[in-house]
């Protein structure tokens, strides 16, 4: 896994951009998921913000780009369907009862 990754560090204090070295992406990506949030949710509860973050990102990946201008909701609705379909999150396991029960 490493192999996939290059991790390199930038210092805002120092400079803002070095070569392809830049925190832009993550900025965007975190101004529009605060947005997002606020805007779609009267509260995130903190247990569950993983699954609010996985929304945000496949939204964010799926959004339309120049290589993809015609993106749209029903495009990313069609994208999302097979990946759930037939799967089951039951209220138990939203409010955690699921690992009450269980232990």
């Amino acid at each position: 896994m490493e192999s996939e990754y290059a991790h390199k560090v930038i210092d805002n204090a120092v400079s803002h951009v070095d070569g392809h070295v830049h925190t832009d992406g993550l900025e965007n990506f975190r101004s529009l998921s605060k947005r997002g949030l606020k805007g779609t949710y009267l509260s995130v509860e903190t247990s569950h913000l993983f699954r609010y973050l996985d929304e945000q990102a496949f939204q964010f990946n799926n959004r339309p780009t120049k290589g993809n201008p015609n993106m749209n909701d029903g495009d990313r609705f069609d994208l999302a369907l097979p990946q759930i379909a037939g799967k089951r999150l039951t209220f138990a396991e939203v409010t955690g009862k699921a690992r009450e029960t269980n232990n």
